[in-house]
């Protein structure tokens, strides 16, 4: 009945709160799948020689207690629990209890359960059963093969990434600007000797704030320089016609023809004769 062979655990035992109550309910859950027979055997209970079907098994308190180093007391406790919540059947009898687990076909392959019956040999069933145990497993691997099998291309000399990488930064960033980026954290990383498991998000964490603050320095000190080259603008163009004198304004020397009253425009009238002034005398 026990001691030889093996037993399927299903995943869904996880999923069931009374035996994942804590680490004593798992281990006498686990104990009971381990000691029940897998197909019909003979034994004596009470006395009587009856057939032990499959799922079922002979045992006692204080055996279990023994075989796991748990107090009799809460190894009753589980049973009684495992039989209130209908994950077993009990018959006691004058020194030990019949147990059934209930629904076994759900956690043991009738498949595997032949397996047993013809001295555990390995046949194509079984192997088959493995196959279809591990097929999730061996697709998960798989698939993270394929994620690392993604080539990455040198950028610098510390610096790696995939062409994906590169291209979501150029189109987030620019080209300039992501070619900072590479060269600031490639020169983080020679100096410090540091690694990162991906350097993608070593920018994207970090090194876009460094270049954001950066362009934010470089236009702050540009400011002035800009502002200085306005006010001389201004100056030049106003002064050019009039200049200030205690508060002031003056008229431009070189524009007086404008305004009229000019030498030249005196020397351009007649003197009159003597004559002129005797007649109008």
């Amino acid at each position: 009945m026990a001691g030889k062979g093996w037993i399927s655990i299903h995943r869904k035992m996880l999923d069931n709160p009374i035996v994942c109550k804590d680490s004593d309910h798992m281990a006498v859950w686990v104990y009971l799948l381990l000691n029940a027979t897998h197909s019909e055997y003979p034994a004596l209970f009470s006395g009587n020689k009856i057939m032990l079907q499959p799922g079922q098994l002979i045992t006692g308190r204080k055996s279990i207690a023994e075989k796991l180093n748990i107090s009799e007391s809460k190894v009753q406790r589980i049973l009684k629990s495992f039989e209130s919540e209908q994950q077993i059947e009990q018959q006691n009898g004058n020194k030990n209890r019949l147990v059934t687990v209930v629904s076994w076909s759900e956690y043991q392959d009738s498949e595997q359960q032949d397996e047993q019956q013809v001295n555990n040999k390995r046949t194509t069933t079984e192997q088959q059963v493995n196959t279809n145990n591990n097929v999730n497993n061996k697709n998960n691997v798989n698939n993270k093969n394929k994620k690392d099998t993604i080539p990455k291309i040198k950028f610098a000399e510390f610096v790696s990434l995939t062409q994906i990488e590169y291209d979501k930064l150029t189109a987030e960033h620019g080209e300039e600007k992501t070619k900072r980026m590479i060269e600031i954290l490639d020169n983080y990383k020679g100096a410090n000797n540091k690694k990162y498991a991906s350097d993608y998000r070593a920018i994207l964490n970090w090194v876009v704030k460094r270049v954001e603050e950066e362009e934010q320095r470089e236009h702050k000190r540009s400011e002035p320089f800009s502002r200085g080259q306005t006010t001389a603008g201004q100056y030049s163009a106003n002064g050019s016609n009039h200049s200030s004198t205690n508060g002031k304004q003056v008229a431009d020397p070189r524009n007086a023809s404008e305004v009229g009253g000019g030498p030249q425009d005196r020397g351009d009238q007649k003197t009159p004769s003597k004559y002129d002034q005797f007649v109008r005398r």
